[in-house]
């Protein structure tokens, strides 16, 4: 993503505009994980400026009249001005100093090679940006697809797509796909879905819907507690399915972060890797890092099983979509071979292997 350079102090050259600056400062709040509540200011105020045009937010500044826009207030105002005036932000300046660096110590040489990311969300559910804003900063932070993997039905309290509001939302994925196009793009939003395993082992969408994506990231949301012996089966279940693609959060357990903690899920690891291993289904490892899914004696175990990787962000706002860094750093650790993670592959190899007949 186009931006100054970190710590740049503020006050210093900005050439990039005040859209920038404020989609840039949202971006890297939620990159360091801040309050939803802060992201949004940024973002209502970009929102806010984007249809009036360069010189009608400059002649606002001017008449200091930009905080009776609706969605600009102080704070953002204070930006929109400094970078209309071709400075660095205070507020960017501060931002890049303390979140713009590395996310980790490890994992860069990874990093590098991952081309895209098969679980993302956007606010048709539970994420928090349009379907195009997801897409934008995934091509700026340089990948050549994104997998938008809203959720199945039955998650209600994540708004779970049905089958007609999916259908609906593969028609805007094709429209932006043609926007991108036009304007030269090497890269491609990919239709997909996060669909919930259901108590016996199904997918909560039905095959004809999941026949017309690209990739399907398969997870458990409830019932986390069950019995080992009946989450072995089901999680074995859901994999052996055709459509199955990824095995999103296997235990679904979380470690950090304001929804409190939770325990990992039981199960026989063993038999659902091999059946993983069996059926070409990926093992996701889950970069947010309040679930750093798989644990790492599963991780490892998948890797000795011989099972292949998908490093994903589970990112519902676009910042979150850079949350690989810990992945790789996580997937680099356990000397897993870069090729056995299906994310570095090319769009056309990823799109092949998903492709089950």
């Amino acid at each position: 993503m186009p931006n100054p350079p970190p710590g740049s102090p503020a006050g210093e050259p900005y050439e990039l505009g005040p859209v920038a600056a404020l989609r840039r400062i949202a971006f890297l709040l939620e990159r360091g994980r801040e309050e939803t509540f802060k992201v949004k200011a940024y973002r209502n105020a970009a929102a806010a400026i984007l249809p009036l045009g360069d010189d009608a937010v400059a002649q606002a500044v001017a008449a200091g009249t930009l905080t009776d826009l609706p969605g600009v207030g102080s704070s953002t105002a204070k930006a929109i001005a400094a970078a209309v005036n071709g400075r660095t932000p205070e507020r960017l300046a501060e931002l890049e100093s303390t979140y713009g660096g590395p996310l980790t110590r490890g994992g860069h040489d990874l990093h590098a090679l991952l081309r895209g990311d098969l679980h993302s969300h956007s606010d048709w559910s539970d994420g928090g940006s349009p379907i195009e804003e997801m897409a934008f900063t995934a091509m700026e932070l340089g990948h050549e697809y994104q997998v938008l993997t809203d959720h199945s039905p039955r998650l209600r309290v994540a708004n779970g797509l049905s089958a007609e509001r999916l259908q609906r939302q593969l028609g805007v994925i094709e429209a932006v796909n043609e926007h991108l196009a036009r304007g030269g793009a090497d890269f491609t939003l990919l239709k997909g879905i996060e669909v919930d395993i259901l108590d016996d082992g199904s997918l909560d969408q039905t095959d004809e819907m999941l026949a017309k994506l690209d990739v399907r990231v398969a997870s458990v949301h409830s019932k986390l507690a069950m019995d080992a012996a009946p989450m072995t089966s089901r999680m074995v279940a859901a994999v052996r399915n055709r459509f199955t693609n990824v095995l999103g959060h296997c235990t679904g357990r979380l470690v950090t972060g304001g929804r409190g903690t939770r325990p990992p899920s039981q199960f026989d690891a063993k038999a659902v890797f091999e059946a993983c291993l069996e059926h070409d289904v990926a093992v996701e490892i889950n970069s947010r890092p309040e679930r750093r899914d798989p644990p790492t004696k599963l991780l490892e175990l998948a890797r000795d099983i011989g099972c292949v990787f998908a490093i994903d962000s589970d990112a519902h706002a676009p910042g979150q979509l850079d949350f690989l860094w810990y992945g790789a750093e996580r997937a680099e650790a356990a000397g897993i071979d870069p090729d056995r993670i299906v994310t570095t592959w090319p769009r056309d190899r990823l799109l092949a292997w998903a492709t089950k007949t």
